[in-house]
């Protein structure tokens, strides 16, 4: 054990892959459906590891911050300046309000209880699950003029706040929104979503148009002669099958036609005849509803089959930006092209594929069909997104480096400096060339998985040297604070919800089945997200989420440099 200690003592690199190994174990397990995440135990086991005085860089520590909250602003960018400039500005104003709320029952608490600027910006971060809010609050302790033993002193208590106060931000804000916020608010989400859907061009029945391929098929039939087809173009026959299951949000297309022994591509004014072999892609039961009692339904493999493949498009068109799936689907490139699944935001949260669901940029849509009818579609779209594991790491240096010297300069106002401080920069030049790579994505790619690690483990790493560095100090920080820091986080947590909750439904009169998600995204806590959306059997609460996390994540962050302030 000797060793063991001497060597951590020697390699504190040791120590904080020790850290977050056992952060990342303990944070995967759950005991009734509640976890600590990997944050909160990743600190925790830092902070036990830090009783044995171990020593670690701060430069360690501004080095993944700055890697994490670049990737944050990378993965909220899009979201981040739609929600400011174009149709979210509602939802990215009632975000803005709600992180108002979260900054000023937190202050609140603070005075009230009498907690120095350390004990607050800990407990904002924990109340609020904002754990990123440290790394700003720290820069902003460090910048008051203290001496240095008050500035440790605030840094020590920082990270027990936290920690205590985290556990009911997590668990406490899921309930608050997901279980009690439908009982305040008077909704039945299941209801509610299920009203969105059919107003908004969708169905709850399998084999609707938001549904897999699988809920589409590929048949052939032999046009009889009393069929009402017969006689009629392609292009009549499609716009035949298109209004008899327009109300369901279907599409039918005729692919190929077999006359005789000759196979050919159906062409819009090809005209069809008795004893023709039609193939037909569409929504199974409809096919069969529209054909399949006056035709004879014909086993022909060489006529149905064709390439098929699914592929992910990254919208960048600015002639789709702002359409409805409905609008797009009456476009000639839409021909015999389905909508699989539509995902926005660095959380890739799942979109409701409906009638009238806009697509935004940096969406990735997964489209499904022959691939001679995905690539025009593609095309017309956007970029096609390619899976690749190579990231642009050139981008990424470049654009910290940017982003952190615009930060370091330091301006004064009468007397006061003000910075952005290099997180801060890191932050911003991350939220401008997300949106950048939205609109012209042929530069700064970073796959899904390298954005991941970044944020995720570079979090985890900046969490895990503040647990090592203020361990020793723990203990004593908690006797100091008491559990009456619990309470107060409970007070700090629930106090903007509810405020928000009635915000969205009475003030800014967000439909019933959004107004939940409303809140999640403002609070950032997608764990009631996924509560809510399960409650409804929908992703339509999803609407709601990603403008105003996109909004809340970058407030939420800053306020940590606010409430430093605010409370000193």
């Amino acid at each position: 054990m000797n060793w063991f200690v001497a060597t951590l003592r020697q390699y504190p690199e040791i120590a904080l892959f020790l850290s977050i190994g056992i952060g990342y174990w303990v944070g995967g397990k759950s005991f009734k459906g509640f976890s600590l995440g990997s944050v909160t135990a990743t600190l925790l086991a830092a902070i036990a590891i830090g009783q044995l005085g171990i020593k670690i860089s701060g430069d360690v520590k501004a080095t993944f911050f700055l890697i994490f909250l670049f990737a944050i602003g990378y993965g909220v960018g899009p979201q981040f300046i739609r929600g400011i400039t174009k149709d979210g500005l509602p939802q990215a104003i009632y975000a803005v309000i709600v992180c108002l709320f979260c900054l000023g029952s937190a202050v609140g608490v603070a005075k009230v209880a009498g907690y120095d600027a350390g004990a607050a910006a800990g407990l904002f971060a924990g109340s609020q699950t904002i754990s990123a809010s440290m790394g700003l609050a720290t820069d902003a302790i460090n910048r008051l003029g203290l001496s240095a033993d008050q500035t440790k002193a605030m840094l020590d208590i920082m990270p027990t706040a936290y920690a205590v106060t985290y556990i009911f931000g997590t668990v406490g804000s899921a309930i608050v929104i997901a279980m009690l916020g439908p009982i305040l608010l008077r909704i039945n989400l299941k209801k509610a979503a299920k009203e969105y859907e059919e107003a908004h061009g969708g169905k709850r029945e399998l084999g609707g148009l938001g549904d897999a391929w699988q809920a589409y098929d590929v048949r052939a039939f032999q046009i009889a002669p009393n069929a009402t087809v017969a006689g009629k173009t392609v292009a009549e026959t499609e716009a035949m099958l298109t209004a008899a299951t327009a109300a369901l949000g279907n599409r039918m297309y005729v692919l190929g036609v077999r006359r005789g022994q000759t196979i050919s591509e159906a062409t819009s004014d090809m005209v069809l005849q008795p004893g023709d072999v039609v193939s037909v892609v569409g929504e199974r039961d409809q096919v069969i509803a529209l054909l399949g009692h006056a035709s004879k339904e014909v086993d022909d493999p060489e006529l149905i089959s064709a390439p098929i493949e699914g592929v992910d498009v990254y919208i960048t068109n600015k002639e789709v930006e702002g359409k409805t799936l409905a609008e797009l689907g009456g476009l000639p490139g839409a021909r015999g092209v389905y909508v699989r699944s539509i995902k926005r935001g660095v959380g890739e949260t799942v979109i409701p594929v409906l009638g009238d669901t806009t697509l935004q940029p940096g969406d990735v849509v997964r489209l499904v069909g022959r691939t001679e009818d995905t690539s025009v579609a593609a095309k017309a779209l956007g970029v096609v997104d390619r899976a690749t594991d190579v990231a642009d790491v050139a981008f990424i240096g470049l654009a910290i480096t940017l982003g952190a010297l615009i930060g370091a300069i330091v301006i004064k106002v009468a007397g006061v400096p003000i910075t952005l401080s290099t997180a801060g920069g890191a932050l911003i030049l991350g939220i401008v060339f997300g949106w950048y790579r939205a609109v012209r994505p042929t530069f700064g790619r970073i796959p899904n998985p390298t954005l991941w690690f970044m944020n995720s483990v570079g979090l985890n790493m900046f969490i895990a040297v503040i647990g090592i560095t203020a361990g020793p100090k723990f203990i004593a920080g908690l006797q100091q604070l008491g559990f009456g820091l619990f309470l107060w986080g409970i007070v700090a947590t629930t106090v903007p919800l509810i405020l928000g909750m009635f915000l969205a439904k009475y003030v800014f009169r967000f439909h019933d089945a959004i107004t939940l998600g409303a809140i999640s995204g403002a609070r950032t806590t997608t764990a009631s997200l996924g509560m809510v959306t399960d409650a409804a059997q929908s992703q339509v609460p999803a609407l709601g989420y990603t403008v105003t996390y996109a909004v809340g994540n970058t407030l939420l962050t800053i306020w940590g440099m606010f409430i430093v302030m605010l409370v000193h």
